[in-house]
């Protein structure tokens, strides 16, 4: 039975679409140099080499929790390059660069998607300022990690990270698992926000395997895509409800007990000192990071590192209520609090020490 519609019913217009360039089109305008590219393929590698437990430093991803302003994080980026040379007998640091903001509601859902943080939602300039402050990170020798929220993004930058997140609302999503399974660099899954770790430890032993899913081709196209599987996942902990904490020994031996029931012989895991692991307090993330190094210490070689979000000044700003960045202060951070760089820089001065110890 067919139903007929009236002659002069006119379409239902729900959005408005706007051309963008297509992938190729972008990387050919922003390309990365040899010495951009060789950032990238060393430091997938370290990482690669860190999961195979071929690597004994401690990998800490530490840097704002959304970046708003390139020029503020192109400064914590010249910050964090001493560190990372200081410290790199014990430690790898990678900078977060996270261009794109899960919200449980409404708010500013990052930089690719609203650049002028005004909703205008210029997503053509988003894109072409977070592939500019990558390639400038690369070429610095700074490598990158990133969380991947809309699944046409990573065509347009995952090509200058090093190591990229699902987060706790899309890890239960089937695309993003199959987007994983098509990357060439390491994955981490978070646990739900219920704090439980078996949505995260099915996507991973998703994500291991190959899928077939519908994308977009490096013109912009639609095409059918086969992925092979990616062999580099691991368990980022980052607690449950408002402040329910899951780095402690108990919720890390557990956590490796059900990654190898899952069939992961040599199991990794993070810890991401923030969001319920700190109550969402940025003082209480070193407390965090310091239970990760003593159980590490202590023989866990599957705890491979932290994530900490910091920031050129602690705490967080609000966006003002019509919008725009007038008024921002300089190197805050406007999604959540982070750490200043004072306590940042004490912070992974004491993790080297204390990974130096004997126990």
């Amino acid at each position: 039975m067919s139903i007929a519609m009236p002659a002069t019913a006119e379409p239902t217009v729900s959005a408005v679409t706007t051309p963008l360039p297509s992938p190729r089109t972008f990387r050919d305008r922003l390309a990365a140099s040899p010495e951009g590219c060789r950032t990238v393929a060393e430091s997938r590698e370290t990482v690669r080499r860190l999961l195979r437990k071929q690597d004994d430093r401690f990998l800490v991803i530490v840097g704002p929790c959304s970046i708003h302003d390139t020029e503020a994080a192109l400064e914590y980026a010249a910050c964090l390059a001493p560190l990372r040379d200081r410290y790199g007998d014990r430690l790898e640091i990678v900078m977060r660069a996270y261009f794109e903001k899960p919200r449980t509601s409404i708010g500013w859902r990052g930089l690719v998607s609203d650049p002028y943080l005004d909703g205008s939602f210029n997503m053509a300039e988003g894109l072409r300022r977070a592939r500019l402050l990558l390639l400038a990170l690369a070429e610095q020798g700074m490598p990158t990690a990133t969380e991947l929220l809309d699944l046409a993004t990573p065509a347009y930058f995952a090509d200058l990270i090093s190591f990229a997140t699902i987060g706790a609302r899309t890890t239960e999503s089937q695309p993003h698992r199959a987007l994983a399974s098509s990357l060439d660099l390491p994955v981490g899954f978070k646990n739900g926000t219920d704090g439980g770790i078996e949505v995260a430890v099915n996507a991973m032993v998703s994500a291991r395997e190959g899928h077939a899913f519908v994308a977009m081709d490096d013109d912009g196209r639609p095409c059918a895509v086969r992925s092979l599987g990616n062999a580099y996942s691991l368990l980022v902990l980052r607690g449950g409800l408002v402040s329910i904490p899951n780095y402690g020994p108990e919720s890390v031996a557990a956590a490796e007990t059900r990654l190898r029931a899952a069939g992961f012989d040599s199991p990794s895991l993070l810890v991401d000192a923030s969001h319920a692991n700190s109550g969402y307090d940025p003082d209480q993330q070193a407390s965090a990071c310091f239970s990760a190094v003593r159980q590490r210490r202590a023989g866990r070689r599957s705890l491979i590192g932290v994530m900490v979000e910091s920031n050129l000044v602690h705490g967080k700003q609000k966006l003002a209520p019509a919008g725009g960045a007038g008024g921002l202060r300089h190197g805050v951070s406007v999604t959540d609090a982070c750490l200043g760089w004072e306590g940042t820089a004490a912070l992974l001065g004491e993790l080297h020490t204390l990974l130096g110890k004997t126990v």
